[in-house]
């Protein structure tokens, strides 16, 4: 593999800069395995040293708003949770021009035609990664509202950095393991998420029957009579409420 260098202006003196470097985790931790791409981004930030030429990013579902992002990188390293039709906690990893198709050819979310469209504007701007690869694991649950990943998805975290990690070798770049794991502060945190949430048999997370069921809420009826009073009713025809 080649990539161009950029060569800029120092005191006078023509220098080379080494490759911007994008590894962007996309999805929505909230959905179980939907949040596989941010894990694996928040697993490199805490457990990596990061060179000066390499980002590490939390995408979520930011879709367009990401474009800028993408266009300043010579190399981007999407992690995402990816319909495949394969086995559930398979990784497969996808390169180049066949990134976009796999990206909508099966889509399970709202985030990844987003994305489609950042690849796609990115390109139409004349700022286009040189190098893209894509590394995404098939999941195994996706409607569970406040869940995490199942074991098989997280257990795919350290292989799909591992992929990456490789990848940027061919470019000279090394990612080296931090000394202690730095911890991480963020309510969405996974080890904070995963032990703050209320357990599954209480939340019943699957639907509104989490509130219904759950002792904390208790569901009573009441007559009113409108009688003299007016009731207006204001509609958003944007679909903003």
């Amino acid at each position: 593999m080649s990539i161009a260098l950029h060569l800029i202006n120092y005191r006078g003196k023509y220098v080379q800069q080494p490759p911007s470097v994008l590894l962007l985790g996309i999805g929505n931790v909230l959905w179980a395995d939907e949040g596989f791409g941010v894990r694996v981004a928040e697993a490199v930030q805490q457990s990596y040293e990061i060179p000066a030429n390499v980002t590490v990013m939390d995408g979520g579902t930011q879709g367009i708003y990401l474009v800028q992002h993408v266009q300043a990188a010579d190399i981007l390293i999407v992690f995402d949770a990816i319909d495949y039709d394969l086995p559930p906690g398979t990784l497969k990893v996808i390169e180049g021009e066949s990134v976009p198709k796999f990206l909508g050819a099966k889509k399970m979310s709202l985030h990844q035609t987003g994305f489609q469209e950042v690849l796609a504007m990115a390109e139409m701007l004349g700022d286009y990664p040189q190098h893209l690869l894509l590394i995404g694991v098939q999941p195994v649950e996706l409607e569970d509202y406040g869940g995490s990943l199942r074991p098989a998805v997280k257990a795919q975290i350290g292989s799909a950095i591992e992929i990456a990690i490789n990848y940027l070798k061919n470019f000279a770049i090394d990612l080296r393991p931090r000394a202690t794991v730095e911890p991480m502060d963020s309510a969405l945190g996974l080890q904070r998420y995963e032990g703050e949430r209320p357990a599954e048999e209480i939340a019943l997370r699957k639907g509104d029957a989490r509130v219904v069921l759950s002792e904390e809420f208790k569901v009573a009826y009441r007559q009113v009579s409108l009688e003299g009073e007016a009731l207006s009713v204001d509609v958003d025809h944007r679909g903003k409420y």
